[in-house]
């Protein structure tokens, strides 16, 4: 039987063993094995899982908007309800991105071959770094002793707009590129 010769630039595991490379492999082949079980490529998956925390992210806004006292007519909730609705609503968000981040990150890198990739790279290098300075704020505001040392009132909604704003950029630039270029479906 006659070995395959491999692709330019694919290396064996052993290879990859080698040079310490081989979890990192094994996480890639791992990660690309249980996403195509249900996926029909790591793309999708990822446009799918990012479709999915912009959605959350304007169940996020909606409910935020209800909490600051806007919008009491759209979203019918009370406070402690769209309050509830708005903590998980924003963690089941972050958790989707994760798997996302891994993959930009770790298997695709930092890239700007054109327009679209570059603001998308950028935006994904931002966003958590948005989120962090969002949950800061809110742990501020409830750690201070008075109102006075409190960030002024309209700093949590831009903060929590500005990650939303995020996120939108991040869906545009991949997600609905995706959906209108290359396939639509799962």
């Amino acid at each position: 039987m006659a070995l395959k010769p491999e692709r330019k630039g694919v290396c064996s595991g052993k290879t990859r063993a080698k040079d310490g490379m081989g979890p990192l492999l094994d996480a890639t082949s791992a990660y690309r094995d249980a996403v195509t079980t249900v996926f029909s490529s790591p793309i999708a998956f990822k446009a799918w899982f990012a479709t999915a925390a912009v959605f959350l992210a304007v169940v996020q806004i909606l409910t935020a908007s209800r909490m600051w006292g806007k919008l009491q007519r759209v979203v019918p909730l009370s406070f402690p309800v769209a309050k509830q609705v708005h903590r998980w609503s924003g963690r089941l968000a972050i958790l989707c991105t994760v798997p996302v981040f891994f993959h930009c990150v770790f298997l695709l890198g930092f890239q700007t071959p054109d327009a679209r990739v570059a603001i998308h790279s950028i935006a994904g290098t931002l966003v958590y770094g948005v989120f962090v300075a969002k949950m800061l704020v809110i742990r501020e505001n409830k750690r201070a002793v008075s109102r006075e040392r409190r960030y002024p009132h309209w700093v949590l909604p831009v903060a929590g707009g500005a990650l939303a704003t995020t996120l939108l950029v991040l869906w545009i630039t991949s997600s609905l590129w995706y959906f209108t270029n290359v396939r639509f479906g799962f």
